[in-house]
């Protein structure tokens, strides 16, 4: 039986290590699975040397939303690293000015004490709408809350600091993994197909029925794209 692919994953802004857990029990026997703590940096640079130290030789690497921006920073640091690379629900754009304003106005009420993580009233941003209510919704919630204040202010600067990565798509020579949520509504398809089509060779999957999260949201799904393209 040949030996399990080491996999690392990259959570999001405000996942934690829930959000691969599906993923990490399908793809056992393998992949030997690695969550990044992607908690304690302010920056891309430090979160991927943190990353980087604690992670094998080589590794198949896999970053959903901020961890996609983190992987990008992982292929600019040690691209000798990495034998694979999947990224779902993410942007090889930096933010526009809107989006870095609103995300300095989150930052400034968290720090103001009014730090909500995940409220139903945002949930229809991050997931479909038929997975607001029930495990979905709440897992998301409650990985939020985990997470907390002061990593949540911690991971806006890291993506507020991210730079350009488009330049760097046509470099990108490892096996890719595109995918997306067809209803996410912060990293949109049409961004998705744009990763796609900079990186010679790459493989763009749509979810039906998805939003921002697919690992949660459609867990066997992802965990069979992961499986396609580990073995592929």
């Amino acid at each position: 039986m040949p030996d399990a692919v080491p996999l690392l994953l990259l959570p999001g802004l405000l996942c934690d290590a829930r959000l691969w857990q599906d993923q990490v029990a399908g793809l056992s026997g393998l992949a030997a699975c690695r969550i990044a703590d992607t908690t304690l940096d302010d920056g891309l640079p430090a979160m991927a040397r943190r990353a980087l130290a604690a992670a094998p030789d080589r590794f198949a690497l896999c970053g959903l939303s901020m961890g996609g921006y983190l992987a990008f920073e992982i292929l600019r640091q040690a691209p000798q690293r990495v034998t694979r690379l999947a990224l779902l629900d993410t942007s090889a754009r930096p933010d526009t000015p809107e989006q870095a304003r609103r995300r300095r106005g989150l930052m400034a009420l968290t720090r103001t004490g009014q730090f909500r993580g995940v409220t139903p009233r945002l949930l229809p941003q991050l997931v479909h709408p038929d997975h607001v209510a029930g495990p979905v919704g709440q897992s998301v919630m409650a990985m939020a809350e985990r997470v907390g204040r002061e990593a949540f202010l911690r991971q806006q600067a890291a993506i507020l600091g991210r730079p350009d990565s488009r330049p760097d798509l046509p470099g990108i020579r490892v096996p890719t993994l595109v995918a997306v949520g067809e209803a996410d509504a912060l990293t949109p398809p049409d961004l998705a197909a744009e990763i796609a089509a900079g990186i010679p060779g790459a493989v763009l999957r749509r979810l039906s029925g998805c939003g921002h999260l697919p690992p949660i949201e459609m867990p066997e799904a992802v965990t069979a794209l992961l499986r396609d393209w580990l073995t592929g």
